[in-house]
């Protein structure tokens, strides 16, 4: 063998070493991202299964698999190469970018609010919004949009929330980091939010089976049951009756939690951005409180609840702002944004029949 083949071979293997190298470094990176949006990523999976609710269970896997695309889709085919160019070109504008996105949260998470306390007045809210909208899809249809436009917002809060993490690394381990950053978090929300949906079947087929043990090892039904199925069979039949009474009350707790979450994650992400515009004196003063009421909980319970308390304090706070900011923006909408957009499109049908 030549000394410039061993020389090539020996070039390959360093190559080698530094592309693993740098793949392990992208996975710990992405790790530590992942583990820092964890937030947003209880937020995204507690808000998307109210969106499931109401349908037909054929249904349900099939819409939590076009809310999952899409939110593949905003993560790798849009924001990706956004946050990219941003952070190279204009990293002045993901701070307003973000801070819109947040206010849409509240709006939606206040609307929520508004509709459960007045529904009869939030029924008329959303069918002036409706009146605006410019197509009539079905209502899986309006329902998967909605979604996926709340994925926007929550997958943009991760996506820059991962590039604060790597954004002293290489644009390419950037890139790298992002997209394994967004499939994996898409997998793990809409994986759990399917296993969500679709609990009260499971629920449903453990209650009506009376041959666990035969189903489990592909046995036939027909017959008696063995003495296995016999002992078992209580069990999970009972416990298959109590996830179905269970699944009820638990998507109404997660709806109150992915409304919540709303405006949590959208007042935090609007306190924040503030704070780079010279109004830092409200998220001094929430942390303030949250500091404060961090040390009455470790001095009157255990050290380790001032964390929690303090976690606690401060999205309360984040929360109540939340609340508020889309209180404000529920009537400029339906007062504002609504009869605008009505007047600019009569304009346009008037322009369109001059023209013709």
């Amino acid at each position: 063998m030549s000394i410039g083949l061993i020389a090539l071979l020996d070039d390959i293997a360093g190559l080698a070493k530094v592309a693993a190298a740098s793949l392990d470094d992208v996975g710990a990176q992405a790790a530590k991202a992942g583990a820092k949006a964890a937030g947003v990523v209880i937020d995204d999976a507690a808000v998307t299964p109210r969106y499931v609710v109401g349908f037909a269970a054929s249904r349900e896997l099939p819409i939590v698999g076009k809310i999952a695309l899409g939110s593949l889709k905003n993560k790798l085919i849009y924001l990706l190469p956004a946050a990219l160019l941003l952070s190279f070109a204009a990293p002045w504008a993901i701070t307003p970018l973000l801070m819109m996105g947040g206010a849409y949260l509240c709006y939606e998470g206040s609307e929520k609010v508004f509709e459960a306390l007045f529904p009869h007045g939030a029924h008329r809210h959303e069918a002036a919004v409706g009146e605006a909208a410019q197509s009539t899809r079905s209502v899986e249809d309006e329902k998967v949009s909605s979604a996926i436009k709340t994925d926007f917002i929550l997958s943009a809060e991760i996506m820059a929330i991962t590039l604060g993490t790597v954004s002293e690394a290489s644009s390419w381990t950037q890139a790298l980091v992002l997209a394994v950053v967004g499939i994996g978090i898409t997998a793990l929300v809409y994986g759990g939010v399917a296993l969500i949906v679709k609990a009260d079947d499971v629920g449903l087929a453990l209650a009506r089976n009376d041959r666990p043990i035969s189903r489990l090892i592909g046995r036939s039904a027909q017959g008696a049951p063995n003495g296995a199925d016999r002992a078992l069979a209580p069990l999970t039949r009972g416990f298959g009756r109590g996830l179905v009474r269970a699944m009820p009350s638990m998507l109404r707790v997660l709806g109150i939690v992915g409304t919540a979450a709303m405006v949590w994650v959208g007042g935090g992400i609007i306190l924040h951005g503030l704070e780079g515009y010279g109004f830092a004196w409200l998220s001094h003063a929430i942390h303030a409180v949250a500091g404060g009421a961090a040390q009455a909980g470790a001095t009157h319970a255990a050290p380790v609840f001032g964390g929690f308390v303090e976690w606690l304090v401060t999205a309360a706070a984040s929360g109540l702002f939340g609340l508020a900011l889309g209180a404000v923006l529920i009537p400029l909408l339906h007062y504002v944004a609504v009869p605008l957009t009505r007047a600019v499109r009569g304009a346009g049908r008037k322009a369109q029949k001059h023209t013709a």
